[in-house]
């Protein structure tokens, strides 16, 4: 039956980095045009120190969503992935699915989406290789900013909101 009670607004970037900051976790974030795709957000962001990393919302054959996160130089095999996670036949989740799971659109999907995601229902999967970076870099709810995390500060939000992420070695 369907609730009556108000949905919560969506994060924006401002109320998002206030709550990195107010979970002690150290974030830089910069301004560029938008950019849809890891190559540009690579020559956008060529200044700035950190790991590339691109961001794939998935679901699965009974409806599960994963939010999967890589170095961006990273291949990714679906099926092999699949067999690591228990389930069968990843494919790309639609635009509408995104905005409805993580009040995202295409092209600035990252982690941070999840904060979005009240009910917990998207499983984040991470590289375990992003752990061996220094720091990494991911647009802060839209394409037009990039936000610089270290791999502990990402835990710890995601921890912290409630999607404690699986760790694969996906390489």
């Amino acid at each position: 039956m369907p609730s009556d009670a108000p949905q919560p607004a969506p994060f924006d970037p401002a109320r998002l980095l206030a709550l990195l900051a107010s979970l002690g976790v150290e974030a830089r974030t910069y301004s560029h045009d938008p950019v849809l795709t890891v190559a540009e957000a690579k020559v956008a962001t060529a200044h700035v120190p950190g790991c590339h990393c691109k961001n794939l919302f998935l679901e699965d054959r009974k409806g599960t969503r994963w939010l999967v996160v890589l170095p961006a130089e990273r291949a990714l095999d679906l099926r092999l992935l699949a067999e690591a996670l228990g389930t069968r036949r990843l494919s790309f989740a639609s635009a509408e699915k995104l905005r409805e799971a993580l009040g995202l659109t295409p092209g600035s999907v990252s982690p941070f989406g999840v904060v979005n995601d009240a009910s917990g229902t998207v499983r984040v999967v991470l590289d375990r290789d992003l752990l061996d970076h220094p720091a990494l870099k991911f647009h802060p709810l839209v394409n037009t900013m990039t936000t610089v995390v270290s791999p502990e500060g990402l835990l710890r939000f995601l921890e912290q909101s409630g999607h404690p992420p699986l760790l694969v070695d996906l390489g």
